[in-house]
């Protein structure tokens, strides 16, 4: 059953409308079969990438000037929601291409804009986030990946992990040590992918998200000019946190849109099933759990969508960012364990994608920083520490 959707503007409501038929003839059709495939066979859908990049949907939240959409979050983030409902790792990537886009719109120069964001934004290219290292998740002061000045460039060493869209993206915003002063000492670059010495590692076998290929992304005396670094020399932890900022939300409503899809199937297998000779969801206590996955995912939809308000009004968001982030995947990842149980047996088989959704709700509650690290984050913000 589609959303009920309160937009901000007729361009919004326009957007929904064109999501939701792409979604319908090129992202449900494939998902399942995609994700089977991906399995044995590591593949990022480049090609449906193209489709939302051709429909502008891969540069909604950025600046008209430079090719985006200039749609507020609000918005922007109703769009990947959607997307989540129709393929969860579609999504995700677009989720982390918009991410990846950020600290040159945000902290790059009139002129970094001007020579890099046209080409992000077009529709046409693929980023990735090189944040996360083998021993430096959520204690990003403790990457070790340095960024040597030499002249006019910097060169690069270190190992980046975790990365989605590693081996095919366009470019690589990277995070690297340029000073020993701790979680001062960090800055941002943007690699492009043909730089001398970027190579990759063997893609993880993962549990779910198939089609949103994860790997380690090398670099050896990799050689990246000194224009291709976005703000100040130490400003790096201030443009990663900021960046995260966003992305959890990218990431919240993704979920949301999981447990929507894992919910409207529950909902229309409990109406179709028919035991003792009526609808299973004539039981009040099936009907009762429905009911309270529902209120769950309203509570996630409602808790981004009000981080994206702040946050297209110019306020602060960070700790609603948080909250959005760790009530929606922890009901991405209830809603989908009950749409489980409410199959019974063929929820369990690859016959129904309840199973897929199950797996793929796992990660939510630990990429884009763990829920618990949302609850250090909403902790502090709450005791003002």
């Amino acid at each position: 059953m589609p959303v009920e959707r309160l937009l901000p503007s007729e361009e919004g409501r326009a957007l929904i409308g064109l999501v939701r038929d792409i979604a319908a003839k090129e992202l449900r059709p494939r998902a399942d079969a995609a994700e089977v495939a991906a399995v044995s066979v590591p593949a990022c859908p480049r090609d449906v990438f193209a489709v939302l990049g051709r429909a502008g949907l891969l540069s909604l939240p950025y600046p008209e000037e430079f090719g985006g959409g200039a749609q507020p979050y609000e918005t922007y983030l109703q769009v990947i929601e959607e997307i989540g409902a129709a393929w969860m790792s579609v999504a995700v990537g677009t989720s982390v291409h918009a991410l990846t886009c950020y600290p040159t719109a945000a902290y790059g120069t009139r002129g970094q804009q001007e020579a890099l964001l046209p080409g992000m934004l077009s529709g046409e290219t693929l980023g990735a986030y090189c944040l996360s290292e083998p021993l430096a998740g959520s204690d990003i002061a403790s990457m070790t990946t340095r960024a040597e000045r030499d002249g006019e460039d910097y060169v690069i060493n270190g190992t980046k992990s975790w990365i989605s869209h590693a081996g095919h993206a366009d470019f690589y915003a990277t995070f690297a040590r340029t000073s020993d002063d701790g979680g001062k000492g960090l800055s941002c670059f943007v690699v492009p992918a043909d730089a001398d010495g970027l190579s990759f590692g063997t893609p993880e076998k993962k549990m779910g998200l198939h089609c949103d290929p994860v790997s380690e992304v090398l670099f050896e005396d990799v050689r990246v000019p000194a224009s291709r670094r976005m703000g100040a020399e130490g400003q790096g932890m201030a443009i990663a946190l900021a960046a995260l900022d966003s992305g959890r939300l990218g990431i919240a409503a993704a979920a949301t849109g999981l447990a929507q899809a894992a919910l409207d199937l529950a909902a229309s297998y409990a109406v179709d099933r028919r035991q003792f000779g009526r609808p299973v969801a004539s039981n009040q206590g099936l009907a009762f759990l429905i009911a309270d996955l529902a209120a769950a995912i309203g509570s996630a939809r409602a808790s981004y969508l009000y981080a994206a308000r702040l946050r297209d009004a110019g306020r602060p968001f960070s700790k609603e960012a948080a909250i959005a982030k760790l009530i929606a995947t922890d009901a991405a990842m209830r809603v989908t364990t009950e749409a489980v149980q409410v199959l019974g047996g063929a929820g369990y088989t690859a016959d129904f994608p309840a199973e897929r959704y199950f797996r793929e709700a796992k990660v939510t509650q630990i990429f884009e920083g763990t829920n618990q690290i949302q609850r250090l984050v909403i902790g502090r913000h709450v005791l003002g520490r």
